[in-house]
């Protein structure tokens, strides 16, 4: 796995946003987060800060976003925060996980049941933003 930073995608980043539980990349139109090893990603932890700043940033509340988790580490997502999101009037245009952690299935598996759309899942960082920027969008 391969962080946006050792990419040629680097170059196209707007704004990063660091924090110590990890980073987030924003692009035109695209935000990718790498989040660290171990963290158990919650709506009350981290979400809903990393929400409020892209939110605060691009003046959005993501519905024509799409959002990478990029995972290059192993770490857990509360699965039923998803609903927290959309509670709190956050959406995205679509949700894509690039992981080769097979450690990450059930997750993924879980998160499915709780995300509204389908959550495409990569398991290479350069076919997912290349899916991306050719316009090969899946929503709903």
């Amino acid at each position: 796995m391969v962080s946006i930073k050792e990419t040629i995608f680097y170059d196209d980043v707007i704004k990063e946003l660091n924090y110590p539980f990890g980073d987030v990349f924003i692009f035109e139109g695209i935000v990718v987060s790498e989040i660290g090893e171990g963290v158990i990603f919650s709506w009350s932890k981290y979400g809903k800060l990393i929400s409020e700043d892209i939110a605060m940033y691009l003046g959005t509340t993501g519905k024509e976003l799409i959002y990478i988790s990029n995972r290059i580490n192993s770490y857990s997502v509360l699965a039923t925060d998803w609903l927290k999101y959309y509670k709190n009037n956050y959406c995205l245009k679509s949700y894509y996980v690039v992981s080769s952690h097979r450690s990450g299935d059930l997750n993924y598996i879980i998160e499915n049941l709780f995300f509204k759309d389908k959550i495409k899942r990569f398991t290479d960082l350069y076919v997912a933003m290349n899916w991306v920027k050719n316009g090969l969008l899946e929503t709903g």
